[in-house]
Parts: structure tokens; sequence; C-alpha cells
């Protein structure tokens, strides 16, 4: 028993040893390709991912045009992928995708690259460039390879990046009606809806082309007041037509009433000055 310790604490000592900074670092300089891929190998499987990474980026220029030269790059990316450096796997599989097409790993790889895309997109608050790319590289992936177990997935994950596509053109619409410029807000509401037609803001978006139309109207000088308390009365007959039991009836009621109220006062007042002249 105490040999067979004693044989373990040896063994883990030289392991310990061979993957240390140092032995790795003689490893990788060695000039000896069969030994740094072997020694790679070894520390992928392992879990050693970031040694494992470097040591497959040093093999890499002995293997170049080699039956190896594919699997070497994959393991290299994907050491990459397990360290959670999702940019620089997704720079490694984007080029093994585009320069090892017919590669076993192809697949693999091209659905690593599509979830590197997803895990680097932002959250809704941030510019959505990346978000976008990664629901198109995941629909390209859905596209590409139908019968792929990844495809559940794959498609929650594209519902998920969408929503948050929808909360961002939300949200920058919203950042006029917040900051009060209601006249940009309305715009920017309109395209949002022109955007996404079926988004799962739209009661909110046309609940607040509504109110801004009221607010811009109300806070505007006489001569402009008319013509944009009838634009707030469009949007509120066209919000109450697709949302008649919305809980902000009550409230938009009460802002129609005012608009309405005025545009029947202003029309009687030039009646009475068109039969005064």
């Amino acid at each position: 028993m105490k040999k067979f310790t004693l044989n373990l604490v040896v063994i883990l000592a030289v392991a310990a040893l061979f993957f240390s900074c140092s032995g790795l670092s003689k490893v990788a300089k060695s000039g000896d390709p069969e030994l740094i891929y072997s020694t790679a190998m070894k520390l992928y499987k392992a879990e050693k991912w970031s040694r494992a990474g470097d040591m497959f980026d040093a093999c890499q220029g002995y293997y170049v045009g080699s039956e190896r030269e594919d699997s070497i790059a994959f393991f290299s990316a994907r050491s990459k992928f397990k360290e959670r450096d999702y940019h620089e796997a997704s720079l490694g599989f984007d080029e093994f995708r585009r320069k090892f097409g017919r590669s076993l790993f192809i697949e693999d790889a091209e659905g690593m690259y599509a979830l590197c895309e997803y895990y680097m997109a932002p959250e809704p608050s941030r510019d959505q460039t990346l978000t976008a790319k990664a629901i198109v590289s995941l629909t390209n992936f859905i596209e590409r390879y139908p019968e792929s177990e990844r495809i559940p997935a794959f498609r929650e994950i594209i519902e998920e990046l969408t929503g948050r596509m929808h909360e961002k053109n939300f949200l920058n619409a919203y950042s006029y009606f917040k900051t009060e410029k209601y006249k940009s807000a309305v715009v920017a509401f309109k395209n949002a809806l022109k955007t996404y037609d079926e988004t799962p803001y739209r009661e909110k978006i046309m609940y607040y082309i509504v109110v801004s139309n009221y607010r811009l109207a109300h806070n505007s000088v006489a001569e402009k007041q008319a013509d944009r308390y009838l634009s707030m009365l469009d949007s509120y007959y066209s919000f109450i037509e697709e949302f008649p039991e919305s809980k902000s009836s009550k409230e938009l009621s009460r802002y129609f009433k005012e608009a309405k109220d005025f545009i029947d006062k202003n029309k009687q007042s030039e009646q009475s000055q068109s039969l005064e002249k």
C-alpha cells in the first residue's frame, strides 16, 4: 500500500513538472513536432485548456499541408472556446471553416463558431451589431445542417437574441420619449414598428406614440396644436382598434377627450370667424 502511494506521488510529481510552465516552454521550443503534438493532446484530455491551446499553436507550423493540419487547428480553437476566450476562438473557427470546408470537424467548428458569436452578443442596452451577426450565424448553421442535434438549442438561442433586438429597438425609441423629445420619439417608435412589425413591444410602442403625440400637441404653440392633436387622434384610434382591452385605455381616453375638445372648439372658432367675414 505504501509502495503504491509512493509511486502515485512520483507520477503526480512528474506530471506536475511536465505540465509546468517551464516544462511546457521547453517542449514548445524543442523543435520536436511529435513531442509538442502529443503534449498538446495530453493537456487537452486533462482539460488544461489554456496550455493545450498554446501547445497546439506551437505545433501548427510543423504540420501545414499534413493530415493533422485541420485537427490541430480545430483543437486549438476549441481549447480557446473551452477557456471562454470567445473572441480568439471565433477567429480560429472562422479561419477553420474557410480553410477546411471538407474536414470531418467542419460541422462542430461551424456550430462552435455560431456559439462564440452568441456568447459575445451584448445586453440589449448596448449596440446589437454582434447580436444580429450571431443570429445570421446560427440561422446559417440550421440551414446547412438541418439534421444536427444542436438545432433545438440553436432555435431557442435565436429566439432569445431576437428578443434582445426587439428590446433594443424599443429602448432606442424610448430614449427620445424619456428626454422629452416627443417629435423624434413619434418618428422613432413608428420606425420601430416598421422594423419589427410583430414585436412583443407592439402595445407599448403604440401607447407611447399616442402619449408622445399628445404631449407634443399639448406643449406646442397655438398655431401648431390643431394639426398635432389630429395626429394624436389618429394614433389613438389605431391603438384602441388593436388593443381595445388595454389597461392604458382609461388614461388615453382622457388625452382623447382633451384633443377632441380642442379640435371641436377650434372648428367652432374658425366657423365664427368665417361668419363674421
